[in-house]
């Protein structure tokens, strides 16, 4: 196979692979409630872990950080030209935000994104992730240590990785985490998010 053809193969094993959406998965084969109808209705980390405990919780957010991760190694090891590399990257991330298994609707993406990032840039990637844990530590809002580890993403991508694709697809997957978090800040901006280990919404 061309490196062309491998390019889209990968990119839609990728975005098929992102679209599994793990919550909905972990929470049917547990025996719990789905997560679309129950809390924040959901299918990621935050909201399986709130209404359906600790244990679905993790599985979730190992499967939806995983499916991330498998795609951007593979990406890395299989590909020569770094925009191809990110294309495959960026793929399971979309699939995860707009799943064709959900009516193209989906998670939040934080999980999976930060699962890709490790996969194709490991330090960045484990910087996020401990600016996400210590925000979460620090303020308990889910959501808000999200939006830090992600606003840091461009800047810490142009200081490590000074060029315009891998700046270029953080900008776009930042952009994105944004979007997908607007109703998480405007209820921060008010006060009424809901913090970790706050309990179970009604």
């Amino acid at each position: 196979m061309d490196q062309t053809g491998l390019i889209i193969a990968l990119a839609l094993c990728g975005y098929l692979l992102g679209a599994v959406p793990f919550g909905v998965v972990i929470s049917k084969v547990m025996g719990l409630a789905d997560p679309r109808t129950v809390g924040s209705k959901n299918v990621g980390f935050t909201n399986v872990l709130r209404v359906s405990g600790k244990k679905a919780g993790i599985l979730t957010l190992i499967g939806d950080m995983g499916k991330g991760w498998v795609m951007g190694f593979a990406a890395t090891h299989l590909l020569q030209n770094e925009w191809a590399v990110l294309v495959v990257t960026l793929a399971p991330f979309l699939g995860h935000l707009f799943s064709p298994f959900l009516g193209f609707k989906g998670g939040k993406g934080v999980a999976t994104a930060l699962g890709s990032i490790l996969g194709v840039a490991p330090l960045i990637g484990l910087l996020l992730l401990l600016a996400w844990i210590g925000a979460v530590a620090l303020w308990r809002y889910s959501s808000g240590g999200a939006l830090t580890a992600f606003g840091l993403f461009p800047i810490i991508a142009a200081l490590m990785r000074p060029n315009v694709t891998f700046v270029s697809f953080s900008i776009l997957v930042t952009g994105l985490i944004v979007v997908k978090h607007k109703g998480n800040i405007e209820r921060l901006w008010k006060g009424t998010e809901s913090k970790m280990g706050q309990g179970r919404p009604g």
